[in-house]
């Protein structure tokens, strides 16, 4: 389904992102798979083992780092055609409890990291006027709400820049959302008891929401079968929350 395409992925090394990394590569896709974590990558690269996927240590958040990944991607990658912009960060603090640096680091990685990657591949694709494609990974929590209110921020964020960027890059690059729910991951761990319990009260599928659910929605915007597709989110909720 993908075989033509070569993508990057931010936050490809565990979680969500490490799902969709090892379904693009089963799909036929070449993988950059760009994360802060150098263990996590080198493990990534171990249990993996395939000559489709590089992997790249950046911290998303540094414009300088994102600068010189771009500049590798003009160097060694130009058939790029797809970014996910999947890394992020979740703290389950209430904003009481939050300290200034935290704040910080929740901004820088979930908002500022998606916009760095998102206007160096937008503007990569536009100047060659190349066909692309940008999926990013908002929550819930971005239109619902959430007891984490820097994290339900940062994600009602990336909706309006999902919206903004479809303009922006038309006709170039498609850019759409994605804004799961609750999902199996170590992340779920600092959900509060009380937000799962009123998800699993009101949702109507009973069923987990796993890493790998996701990733089926992130393939199927990054393949042809969602070519009318821009400036959309696609919600995976277990019709918990009804629109």
């Amino acid at each position: 389904m993908l075989n033509t395409m070569k993508v990057i992925i931010t936050g490809a090394a565990s979680g969500i992102g490490k799902e969709i990394t090892q379904q693009c590569l089963r799909e036929g896709a070449s993988v950059i798979a760009c994360d802060m974590n150098k263990h996590s990558l080198n493990e990534l690269e171990a249990e993996l083992k395939s000559p489709s996927l590089y992997t790249y240590l950046i911290d998303i958040s540094n414009y300088t780092e994102v600068t010189h990944f771009f500049t590798y991607i003009k160097e060694e990658h130009t058939d790029i055609t797809a970014l996910v912009n999947n890394a992020g960060v979740y703290r389950g603090k209430s904003i009481l409890d939050y300290r200034m640096e935290e704040i910080e680091q929740v901004l820088d990685i979930n908002i500022k990291g998606c916009v760095y990657f998102s206007q160096f591949f937008g503007k990569f694709m536009v100047e060659k006027k190349h066909q692309g494609i940008i999926v990013n990974m908002s929550s819930v929590s971005g239109m619902e709400g959430s007891s984490d209110a820097i994290y339900g921020l940062s994600k009602a964020a990336i909706l309006g820049f999902t919206k903004s960027c479809a303009m922006n890059f038309s006709p170039y690059v498609r850019v759409n959302a994605v804004a799961p729910t609750m999902v199996s991951t170590p992340m779920m761990d600092h959900i509060p008891e009380w937000r799962k319990e009123e998800y699993t009260n009101h949702q109507l599928i009973p069923e987990p929401l796993n890493a790998e659910d996701v990733a089926y929605t992130v393939l199927f915007l990054l393949s042809e079968r969602s070519r009318h597709y821009t400036g959309a989110t696609f919600d995976i909720n277990n019709g918990c929350y009804l629109r």
